[in-house]
């Protein structure tokens, strides 16, 4: 027996937790590996309609059953972790729930409309169930190291922030196609699948804005959405944190996928700037100095580890009571903000942020 199965077989007998991911694609592949990661977890099974796919994944996954229907889950599944394209998010909770007793973990963005996910949110909540967003930005090692940054009053009142999204993969026909081919039919794109995640950074940097203002385009005609825009996040403090994206252009990194841009937050005390690497530098106000924030993380698979982040915490609250982040009663807050930055776009005026 060679080592990595002897391994596999000696956490799956230590195992505390078992999880059960629905779907194998691109970003899936990401989730899969983080879950034979993590201690006390064992890979238990593998949902994939497809069976052509199931030899290989039983090459790579050998600890997991690979079945086709979710309903056919065994019957100590801890987690369901839903890892498939967006339009069949809503059915797959659903089933997951009737099948289950499991925790739920679901890729972003979670539902196709705030009416659908209200909807499963209330049903989870009627049945004492939990619903945890795959939402893995906030996880990303260098916005943990800036939100601590921020807690400690480093460059004092924030008054501005700036995202520039500059991932360099949408121009052209072929654009998207290689990895999420979804991505080209999607009517919401650049709002609906990427800036989501920024949203979401946000409201875990800045907290809660009180209104919203939005120009969003298409540029590249193969594409069925918009990819190019910006949106602006308005606070009563006067605070301004703008959003900043296009597809088609680049920014300097070894890696434009690891952090998809670079950041800038300005504050009555000083200036904090993240890179395409992940560099986090700090400018005191008044000076030329900048000086890099020492910090480490693993620049393994997807941003910084995130992946690998998330799935622990998650984890860390079903072993240790530790409490979640992106519940999807929370996170219906993003669903709301994403769908006022579209209204802002289509109407060209800034749009308050109704709370309850």
């Amino acid at each position: 027996m060679n080592k990595d199965n002897s391994d596999s077989q000696q956490n799956a007998q230590q195992a505390l937790l078992h999880v059960l991911v629905v779907g194998a694609g691109y970003f899936a592949q990401f989730q899969l590996r983080a879950w034979q990661r993590i201690h006390n977890v064992v890979l238990q099974e593998i949902v994939e309609i497809d069976e052509s796919k199931h030899q290989q994944l039983r090459q790579q996954f050998p600890q997991a059953n690979i079945i086709k229907d979710l309903a056919d889950a065994h019957p100590n599944t801890d987690i369901v972790d839903i890892a498939t394209p967006p339009a069949t998010h809503p059915d797959l909770i659903e089933k997951a729930l009737k099948h289950t007793n499991a925790i739920v973990v679901c890729q972003k963005p979670f539902c196709n409309t705030i009416k659908e996910a209200k909807g499963i949110v209330e049903r989870a909540q009627s049945t004492n169930r939990t619903i945890v967003v795959h939402e893995n930005f906030r996880f990303q090692p260098w916005y943990q190291q800036l939100k601590m940054l921020l807690d400690e009053h480093l460059i004092g009142d924030v008054q501005q922030a700036t995202f520039r999204l500059r991932p360099g993969d949408g121009q052209g026909p072929e654009a998207y196609l290689q990895r999420q081919p979804y991505f080209q039919t999607m009517p919401r794109f650049l709002i609906h699948e990427t800036g989501i995640h920024f949203i979401d950074v946000f409201r875990y940097l800045f907290g809660e804005p009180d209104a919203v203002s939005a120009d969003l385009r298409r540029l590249n005609p193969a594409i069925a959405g918009e990819d190019a825009g910006f949106f602006t996040l308005m606070y009563d403090s006067g605070l301004r944190v703008v959003f900043d994206g296009n597809r088609h252009l680049d920014h300097g990194a070894d890696n434009t996928r690891l952090t998809l841009g670079e950041m800038l937050i300005e504050g009555t005390t000083g200036t904090l700037t993240l890179n395409g690497n992940g560099d986090i530098s700090h400018r005191e106000f008044g000076s030329t100095k900048q000086q890099q924030i020492p910090y480490h993380f693993n620049d393994n698979d997807f941003g910084g580890d995130c992946v690998f982040r998330l799935q622990s915490h998650v984890a860390g609250h079903l072993l240790h009571g530790t409490p979640l982040h992106n519940l999807a009663s929370e996170y219906l807050n993003n669903i709301e903000l994403e769908s006022l930055v579209y209204d802002a776009s289509d109407k060209q005026r800034t749009l308050a942020v109704t709370k309850e």
